[in-house]
């Protein structure tokens, strides 16, 4: 099993660099957490799209649900998300990407994304990025 980044996600559905990563992970066993849904499905509305119609979609195609499975953010992961905001504060993390790394170290499961910015700020969770050479 693996945690999506909003990021890998959003790689994935648009074809980019690193979606064959995301593929298998998918195939594996993969969870997102429902900030970083919220996140994908907030990119939906840039382009002028519902994301409640987007949301739908994914769900059709067998992605919501099936492929990947929706975890609800606990008060636990708030907890370990605040915690986490020193840490990573000099990296950049979000709150959205704090959110996945707190969803990771309570399954005890890697993290896949495409931000950069995690490097060395994981604190106990394995991070893949999806878009290095070295994968």
């Amino acid at each position: 099993m693996t945690v999506l980044d909003a990021s890998a996600l959003l790689a994935y559905l648009h074809g980019e660099a690193g979606a064959e990563v995301v593929t298998g992970a998918l195939g594996d066993g993969a969870v997102i957490s429902t900030v970083n849904l919220a996140e994908v499905l907030s990119r939906a509305t840039d382009s002028g799209s519902d994301p409640a119609q987007r949301a739908q979609e994914l769900t059709e195609r067998g992605l919501l649900g099936a492929a990947l499975t929706v975890e609800p953010f606990t008060e636990a992961d708030a907890v370990e998300v605040a915690r986490l905001r020193p840490l990573t504060r000099s990296a950049g993390l979000s709150l959205g990407d704090r959110a996945c790394l707190a969803l990771a170290r309570r399954l005890g499961v890697r993290a896949l994304t495409a931000d950069g910015s995690w490097d060395g700020v994981a604190h106990g969770v394995q991070v893949q990025q999806i878009r290095t050479a070295d994968r």
